[in-house]
């Protein structure tokens, strides 16, 4: 056997790989912006239970409650006098209307805590007048009765002077009334904040002392809430 003196003669060794660590640059999480981070996600996902929680009730409520709107009509109105006198731009009236406040719901009950007519002639507010407050029960129809009846200035441009005059020959006018009022909804033992609710009416109403027969068209107002 050779002496081989220690020496190897087989295929080289590469030399061990060296590892560098630069400080500042791991990977670890700062503790600030880690509970940064965990508080806004808790807080979203707090908003975002919320809102879905809410949007369940809500749909539960309309479920169950299944609301409808409440109708408003002018079921006749009386109208004996209605002059304007441009000397003094004074309108002297007397008008007297029926309505009807209809509520469809089976659940809901309404407290008409305040409601105030306004008499309506051309966009111009000739009357007005406070009717009592009450409540309306579960599918029920309730009657109000204004009355307009005195003399106030009113003032008219050329132009409404004259659908006046026509209006007067045909012995026909064009009149609104709007309902301003507070109402709160009462949903079982259940009473909602107040509610502002503003209802407008048009409707056409002959003069009696014109001779002429005309009956009276039922009129549907709008409501807006």
């Amino acid at each position: 056997m050779s002496n081989l003196n220690g020496a190897y003669y087989g295929p080289s060794i590469p030399p061990p790989s060296k590892s560098y660590h630069r400080h500042g640059r791991g990977s670890s999480c700062n503790p600030c912006s880690c509970l940064f981070g965990c508080l806004c996600n808790c807080i979203f996902q707090i908003i975002f239970t919320i809102l879905i929680v809410l949007g369940v009730i809500a749909l539960v409520l309309w479920l169950v409650l299944r609301p409808n709107k409440v109708n408003f009509y002018v079921t006749n109105a009386t109208l004996t006098q209605f002059d304007y006198s441009t000397t003094n731009n004074t309108l002297y009236y007397d008008l007297a209307l029926n309505m009807t406040i209809r509520n469809p719901n089976k659940r809901i009950g309404i407290y008409y805590d305040s409601i105030e007519a306004r008499g309506m002639y051309q966009g111009q507010r000739f009357a007005s007048q406070n009717l009592e407050r009450f409540y309306q029960g579960h599918k029920n129809t309730s009657y109000l009765h204004p009355v307009f009846k005195g003399q106030n200035l009113v003032l008219l441009g050329d132009r409404e002077k004259t659908n006046y005059n026509n209006e007067k020959n045909l012995g026909i006018y064009e009149m609104e009334m709007k309902l301003y009022m507070r109402i709160r909804l009462k949903i079982g033992w259940i009473k909602t904040h107040k509610i502002k609710p503003k209802i407008e009416c048009d409707f056409k109403v002959p003069l009696e002392s014109s001779g002429r027969s005309v009956n009276f068209e039922v009129a549907r107002c709008h409501l807006d809430w």
